[in-house]
């Protein structure tokens, strides 16, 4: 079963209608999913991708990564390589600090899986500024007994990664790649590194919304799939049980049930992982369920919305009204193909068109280092030169009645990545120019309004959800000589 079977709802305990109002009450609340996919049973019974984002598109999972790196630390345990009570400085004799507490002596890779490290505050800042990750992470204060202080910790998912790299003598990908990957049907992924080369573990892991539900089956059946173990039943188990109470300080019902090991439980014997801005793998064991989504949220607060609308809408309505219709049926098929595209509405070509100045406009002095942006006017498609001067330089090319699919070097978590974007163009007024860029590997929307103003170009930048960049607006100039002609 390298691609996961359809089937209709009905078949599987869940009325069309149920779904029908889920979708409905996600449309109401502005919900922004790019992708869905509901199985049941190992069926696909409800999926849709908006467009302009694509089923074969892989998507960055922020920390929905980790739950990854701890099956992988699951199977390193199963084949031998490491023991879950190994400590933690035994793995790097070489990059320990000059004095060793006792806290840090008896961290051990189960405090790591837990988040239960016993560093007193979030650590990440001070850990991924430096070259060596390993060396900054062991040279952190560890302020509580390790077991003793829960800590969200994306530094110590990064140190199973590097655990994985020394006891194998294989990064984490090329660990993964015949032991889950190529058994669950996916193509070898991209996932980020540090300085050093060694995979972030925590972050950066990019695939397919149909291979975190592949990957959410393989939890479901205790680490089976497709009849082949993955990983053994008692790690699942303790993968999926409580190892640290996350329940001091919590705003959200379901990031208050408990942590397991790389994985949030859940209320009614779920638990998912999940990443920044939406990302999400939910399983219900009780439920047979598991349901994959990636969004752009700008917050966590509308995951626990779009948590509460399964609950609601799916699991308490499971057995109610189930008689199949095909009535209904096609209803709720023609509800996901028509779900309300993310992209920007068509706006009217001006005619005439607009005079403009294409050329290289000069950018005033700017916090963000933006240099030139060139302008380039042809009859049937346009392109903006956007220049920085280092890696960020890039070319958009565009068309004010259709879309265009190209390349762009782009952030992702860590760092630039060269990626798929779908670009869109309207003018909004006989001077004002919108470009809408759908990044569609990762939840990123940025808009470029280009006001022209004569000889002279405010640029303004925008993106919908990010970690460091922010908006701004910054002016340039067309200087003589590198002006090159006036459209007509």
């Amino acid at each position: 079963m390298l691609n996961i079977p359809t089937d209709i709802p009905e078949y599987h305990r869940l009325s069309s209608k149920a779904l029908l109002e889920f979708f409905t009450r996600m449309e109401q609340l502005k919900l922004e999913v790019n992708s869905f996919m509901l199985l049941q049973d190992g069926h696909a019974t409800a999926q849709f991708w908006r467009e302009p984002y694509r089923k074969d598109s892989p998507q960055l999972l922020y920390s929905l990564s980790k739950s990854f790196t701890s099956i992988a630390i699951g199977i390193a345990w199963d084949q031998g390589w490491l023991d879950l009570e190994d400590p933690v400085i035994s793995f790097f004799p070489d990059k320990l600090p000059a004095t060793i507490s006792p806290n840090l002596a008896n961290m051990t890779v189960h405090h790591l899986l837990s988040m239960n490290t016993g560093h007193q505050e979030n650590i990440y800042a001070a850990v991924v500024s430096e070259q060596d990750w390993v060396k900054a992470f062991l040279a952190q204060e560890v302020e509580h007994e390790p077991g003793s202080h829960y800590r969200y910790s994306t530094p110590a998912t990064y140190m199973l990664s590097a655990i994985i790299e020394r006891v194998t003598g294989q990064n984490l990908v090329d660990f993964l790649m015949p032991r889950l990957f190529e058994p669950l049907g996916i193509p070898r992924p991209s996932w980020e590194t540090c300085p050093m080369g060694v995979t972030a573990g925590g972050m950066g892991l990019s695939l397919t919304t149909e291979s975190v539900a592949k990957f959410g089956l393989m939890l479901l059946q205790r680490g089976i799939f497709e009849g082949k173990r993955m990983v053994s039943e008692r790690y699942i188990k303790l993968a999926t049980m409580e190892q640290s109470d996350n329940r001091a300080g919590a705003k959200r019902i379901d990031s208050a049930q408990g942590y397991g090991y790389q994985f949030h439980l859940g209320r009614r014997g779920c638990y998912r992982g999940d990443g920044s801005f939406g990302q999400l793998c939910l399983v219900a064991p009780e439920e047979q369920i598991v349901i994959v989504a990636n969004s752009s949220f700008k917050s966590m607060e509308p995951l626990q919305t779009l948590l509460n609308l399964i609950y609601e809408h799916i699991f308490d309505r499971l057995d109610e009204e189930v008689t199949p219709c095909s009535e209904a049926y096609m209803e709720l098929q023609n509800r996901l193909s028509t779900l309300t595209p993310i992209i920007p509405a068509n706006q009217t070509v001006p005619d005439p068109i607009p005079m403009v100045h294409p050329g290289r406009y000069h950018m005033d002095d700017n916090p963000q280092g933006l240099r030139t942006i060139g302008l380039e006017v042809h009859e049937e498609t346009w392109e903006l030169h956007v220049c920085y001067g280092d890696d960020r330089d890039h070319r958009v090319p565009f068309h004010f009645t259709q879309p265009m699919r190209t390349k762009q070097v782009f952030n992702k978590d860590l760092s630039l990545h060269l990626q798929e974007v779908v670009t869109y163009a309207s003018w909004q007024d006989h001077r004002t120019i919108q470009l809408t860029m759908f990044y569609i590997e990762t939840p990123y929307v940025v808009t470029y309004t280009l006001i022209l103003q004569g000889k002279t170009l405010c640029f303004r930048f925008n993106i919908n959800v990010s970690f460091n960049l922010s908006e701004y607006t910054v002016r340039g100039h067309l200087r003589k000589d590198d002006y090159l002609w006036e459209s007509r």
